[in-house]
């Protein structure tokens, strides 16, 4: 290859081992400053500024930064990072690995942007490193590339016979991705972390923040952090496997996406990583590469204690509840901020929880702030000021709303799934209020932001037993006076699925026409960083 020249498979391994090596190896519950994407990008920058980046040097930068943090304990990934070089041929028709890969159709094969990338990993390699493991415990090559391959153990057939050739995206999540997710369920077949799974944390402070701490140790063996470091190294590679020359240098690329947008493209950034990896793999493909993962570990770790003993059914059936769990409950589930996040003043008084499931939704504008929040600084800083408001001007405990929806791609945690709001006078301990971001008198919000009220938010919150499935889904001005959630908003909700015909609004011109007075308007102050 003439120097200078990018192999795509080459650059789509690249980005998948540094955020491996910077994002998904620290101990649980804890995180350090070299964590922040920041320094990462800082640190490939001058890599790239020190090594050119062609494809050998390239691939020197790669081992720098993967070797940072890979564990020596992990067999698995000591094996897939270490042991076998990091390049990458792309499969042709006909191409064929030993124990791992993912065969393609000459069709998918001849598509340059849907060429699959698998470690080229031989029973050999393992029988070097493992001289006990057998060859016959070692054939899981059929589970990464034959959807209809049995098992020895039961002659039955394998998790899901309708799954599809691998994507890029799930070649590369078989790294990332599987062998966490699959022990989490071997540990603990009802994993799940309501709503979604990943278990949450928050830095020690958000202006310089230096330790990372998990809000509940205990609720999932998986964190947010690593799901999502898992899934930005699949996507980014999806990205790079496809992108045409000439491709940016990687601190560029990382900025971009953990920035305002991949190419100018907003909706390839890490807020929408949820959609956007929801889009590419699906439970039955996903489902292939965690149960192939699980035998290739148990062919590496015999005495492992969660894999010794297993047969291939038992862990094809932690794979399937580990795939559909991921993909429902983290892909199908809108990312929430907690509160820690946004740096929450603490609630005044006692709470009255919550008498769950719910039977309602109620649909709000904040009004003020007027403006749709676009990034992350900016709706963390609406949602103190509303605090503020709330708590010093209203003499409220908290923040009235449930949640609050923003044009980030996020959700924020007001006072949550637990807790009785303030934010419909007469019906908080009947549903959960939810706001947007901006006035919608006469716009609407955000596409990603009105999917997630309507569809998303919703459906995992019954499928987390918080709401009730026959729910009503209701605009304030129904149930209060009041022009909230605006005129167009309103209009909108009247076509959503669960929308309460029955209930007429009590809009302030309706009411207005009887009583000949009109309500003050209150309006709200202004943000902090305005």
């Amino acid at each position: 290859m003439p120097p200078g020249s990018w192999n795509p498979t080459t650059v789509v391994q690249g980005i998948l081992w540094i955020l491996l090596g910077l994002l998904l190896c620290p101990e649980p519950g804890t995180a350090s400053l070299p964590l922040l994407m920041d320094s990462v990008i800082q640190a490939v920058a001058e890599l790239e500024q020190k090594v050119p980046v062609t494809e050998a040097n390239h691939t020197v930068s790669v081992w720098h930064l993967s070797a940072w943090d890979s564990d020596p304990h992990d067999p698995l990934h000591h094996f897939l990072l270490k042991e076998r070089s990091l390049k990458a041929t792309p499969l042709g028709a006909g191409d064929t690995f030993p124990d791992v890969g993912a065969e393609v159709s000459d069709a998918r094969a001849t598509s340059p942007g849907l060429r699959d990338v698998s470690p080229d990993v031989s029973s050999a390699d393992v029988r070097a490193m493992s001289p006990n493991v057998r060859t016959t415990d070692l054939n899981v090559g059929a589970i990464f590339k034959d959807d209809r391959v049995t098992s020895p153990d039961d002659q039955t057939s394998s998790p899901d016979a309708t799954a599809k050739s691998p994507t890029t995206v799930d070649s590369l999540l078989v790294v990332t991705l599987a062998r966490d997710l699959g022990l989490a369920f071997l540990q603990n077949p009802q994993t799940q972390s309501h709503p979604g799974l990943g278990a949450e944390g928050c830095w020690d402070q958000n202006s310089v923040p230096r330790n990372f701490t998990l809000l509940d140790p205990e609720a999932s063996p998986v964190t947010t952090a690593f799901l999502n470091g898992a899934l930005d190294g699949a996507l980014l590679g999806d990205y790079l496997s496809r992108a045409p020359e000439p491709r940016p240098p990687l601190h560029r690329l990382l900025s971009q996406y953990y920035g305002a947008g991949v190419a100018g493209d907003p909706g390839l950034r890490s807020n929408f990583r949820r959609q956007n990896g929801a889009a590419l793999t699906s439970a039955p493909a996903l489902t292939q590469q965690v149960w192939g993962a699980l035998i290739l570990l148990q062919g590496l770790e015999p005495a492992h204690p969660q894999l010794q003993g297993l047969s291939q059914k038992e862990l094809a059936q932690a794979a399937t509840r580990a795939a559909k769990e991921f993909t429902e409950a983290f892909l199908g589930c809108p990312a929430i901020h907690p509160r820690c996040r946004w740096s929450a003043a603490p609630y005044r008084g006692r709470p009255t929880p919550l008498r769950l499931p719910l039977g309602s939704l109620y649909v709000h504008h904040t009004y003020q702030p007027a403006l749709p929040c676009t990034t992350f600084a900016r709706c963390a800083a609406n949602m103190r000021s509303m605090q503020r408001f709330h708590q010093d001007t209203r003499g409220w405990d908290d923040i009235g709303y449930s949640f609050v929806v923003g044009s980030d791609g996020y959700v924020y945690e007001g006072r949550g799934w637990h807790r009785v709001g303030a934010h419909t006078l007469g019906h908080n301990t009947r549903g959960f209020g939810v706001a947007f971001v901006g006035n919608y008198t006469a716009e609407l919000p955000a596409e990603a932001a009105l999917r997630t009220v309507r569809d998303t938010l919703p459906r995992c919150a019954v499928r987390a037993g918080f709401l009730r499935p026959d729910y009503t889904l209701l605009g304030h001005r129904q149930l209060v006076r009041t022009e909230c959630p605006g005129d167009a908003l309103f209009h909108q909700l009247r076509s959503w699925p669960h929308f309460d015909v029955n209930v007429k609004p009590r809009t302030a011109k309706s009411t207005s026409r009887r009583s000949k007075r009109k309500p003050p308007l209150v309006t709200m102050p202004a943000t902090d960083l305005q």
